[in-house]
């Protein structure tokens, strides 16, 4: 079994899903202390079985987290039955407004603000820093504009996004526990703020229109903060790890250049390296998945990152194919829980690959040692610190 802190596992895990998904769709993990899905087959029936469900469990000692843990007591993700049904109409309700194609313009003006930025730094010191230049700053300003939050907090989102959700991994340790409360609370306190002024002032924005829909106060708390987690983290590793794979694959990168479909390229790069490798469930009742007993009370992981390799679902699965159609991965979930946000995290992606292939056709990655990436050593949400490019 893995070692979900090992360095040698985290920059390259899929060919220790091969050899799992090879014995069984489903393991046992002592570490993690639950089973885990490897199989495509077998993620699924974890996303969409209602048999399993999110069973939100206060970080403990709730007194050292009462802002994490309103955040996710109140949290979508976090919520079954009829409270979920209820806060998921109206969050999609909301979003069905016209939000997504009213930030077009902007993510696609915005995006291409960033790669020109990098055009010139790289004229001015040889490389430039994707993941410092594009895939950071991309996500947070459209967050931030979506909820049309206003600065000093604005520029304060990406610390607490990246500092919320270091808790979900296997073993966070004492230091990122306390800076996940210290991030939720300041979030806590500027969403609560700008609910009051958006009460009193309403925009063209989300904030206004889940006030306008009726949504309680801790709801709309625990809703941004999903949409900052959700939509910052995710959307940054795609186009982290969706860049580091095109560097890989430089004919797949010469075909996007070419003018290859963007669409299908970013399912493909979802697919390819998800951002988010697992997702747990918990049993609601006795089950049972691809035959494996699950009690009532026990927590199950679907390893993403295992079922977007699979190849009894996938022709060549370890291969980069931009055109791959069809691509039923499991990046953005399934089921009652899929994401909401999948139709703005695709539009950010699309817009940052254009602008790349528009204004870096030549990309490639720096000569020497200072050319490597550095990747964040974290399981669950799978990413990169730094990735180099020259042009």
């Amino acid at each position: 079994m893995f070692d979900p802190a090992d360095p040698a596992f985290l920059a390259d895990p899929y060919p220790v899903f091969a050899l799992l998904r090879a014995r069984s769709p489903v393991h046992d993990h002592p570490g993690l202390e639950m089973p885990v899905a490897v199989s495509h087959a077998a993620c699924a029936e974890v996303l969409r079985s209602r048999d399993l469900g999110r069973i939100w469990v206060d970080a403990q000692p709730p007194a050292d987290f009462p802002a994490f843990n309103l955040l996710h007591r109140n949290s979508l993700l976090e919520r079954e039955g009829p409270s979920h049904a209820r806060l998921r109409a109206l969050v999609a309700g909301v979003f069905g407004r016209g939000h997504t194609a009213r930030l077009a313009p902007a993510v696609r003006d915005l995006a291409d603000g960033l790669v020109g930025d990098m055009c010139a730094a790289i004229e001015r010191h040889g490389q430039a820093d994707v993941m410092e230049g594009l895939a950071a700053p991309l996500p947070i300003a459209v967050i931030a504009e979506l909820l049309a939050v206003p600065e000093p907090e604005r520029s304060l989102l990406r610390g607490w996004s990246t500092a919320i959700v270091a808790m979900y991994e296997p073993d966070p340790g004492e230091a990122r526990r306390a800076a996940a409360e210290r991030a939720s609370a300041g979030f806590v306190t500027a969403l609560r703020e700008l609910a009051a002024l958006r009460a009193r002032r309403p925009g063209a924005d989300l904030v206004s229109d889940l006030l306008s829909a009726g949504i309680d106060p801790d709801e709309l708390v625990g809703t941004a903060a999903l949409l900052l987690m959700a939509g910052h983290e995710a959307t940054v590793n795609v186009i982290g790890n969706g860049v580091l794979a095109l560097l890989h694959h430089p004919r797949q990168w010469a075909a996007l250049v070419a003018g290859a479909a963007l669409e299908p390229a970013v399912e493909e790069l979802v697919r390819y390296d998800p951002p988010l490798q697992l997702f747990e469930r918990t049993a609601v009742r006795d089950t049972a998945v691809a035959g494996h007993p699950v009690p009532e009370g026990t927590r199950i992981a679907a390893l993403l990152g295992a079922a977007a390799r699979d190849p009894a679902v996938f022709d060549s699965p370890d291969s980069l194919d931009l055109a791959r159609h069809p691509n039923p991965h499991l990046g953005f979930g399934m089921g009652v829980h899929y994401c909401l946000g999948a139709p703005l995290a695709r539009l950010e992606v699309a817009a940052a690959l254009d602008a790349l292939r528009r204004r870096l056709p030549g990309l490639r990655r720096p000569d020497g040692p200072a050319g490597e990436p550095v990747r964040r050593p974290d399981l669950v949400m799978r990413g990169l610190r730094e990735l180099p490019v020259a042009g």
